[in-house]
């Protein structure tokens, strides 16, 4: 444990709970988080995960501008279901990520955990295009892949950081919650599945 993973822990927990509260600010903080874990994922040779942090600082940007144009007239952001192309899409598309990264990690670096890591970084870039879109379902999605990461920082000693992701499933879990809430509340029936998966939405949605 680092006092550089100490910091990283306290503005990624800020990062989260002010998306969970649909909060632009969670932008900044987050932005700082993936700069320093970029950092700590290199000392530990967690290649992909590092690259997945450049991948996140990308999305956030997106997620950004996404977020101002998805505003109320109050400045509420948001929020909406999932479709089901978007979501078939977004599987083909990380199921196709995952493998070519994971092939490319395992035969050409020395990457301790390459085909593991290479399924979380998709899984991950598929759930932050989800939270750039302001889709409930990414926060399903993140539970299911910070439990995993859990296991792997477990693995690596990071165990301040394993602590981070635990947190991380139950701000999630909160995040699915207060976002379902915003969108009953916006007077959109919420009859989603366990991955928040419906028809698609009018373009109104984002």
């Amino acid at each position: 444990m680092s006092t550089l993973e100490i910091v990283a822990c306290i503005v990624s927990v800020l990062g989260v709970w002010l998306t969970t509260r649909r909060s632009l600010w969670n932008f900044p903080f987050s932005l700082l988080s993936v700069f320093l874990y970029a950092v700590i994922f290199y000392q530990v040779k967690l290649y992909a995960d590092m690259g997945l942090q450049g991948v996140f600082a990308a999305t956030l940007l997106y997620g950004l501008w996404q977020w101002l144009r998805g505003r109320k007239a109050d400045g509420e952001i948001r929020v909406a279901r999932i479709g089901a192309r978007e979501l078939l899409v977004s599987a083909g598309a990380g199921a196709l990520t995952a493998a070519v990264l994971g092939f490319g990690l395992y035969s050409r670096t020395d990457a301790s955990m390459p085909w593991m890591d290479s399924l979380l970084f998709a899984g991950s870039l598929v759930a932050s295009v989800w939270a750039a879109r302001r889709r409930i379902a990414n926060w399903t999605l993140w539970i299911v892949v910070d439990l995993l990461y859990v296991v792997i920082y477990l693995i690596k000693h990071l165990y301040l950081t394993a602590l981070l992701y635990a947190l991380f499933v139950l701000l999630a879990a909160i995040g699915l919650r207060e976002w379902r809430a915003a969108l009953r509340r916006s007077g959109l029936a919420d009859s989603t599945g366990p991955l928040g998966a419906k028809a698609p939405l009018s373009a109104d949605a984002g």
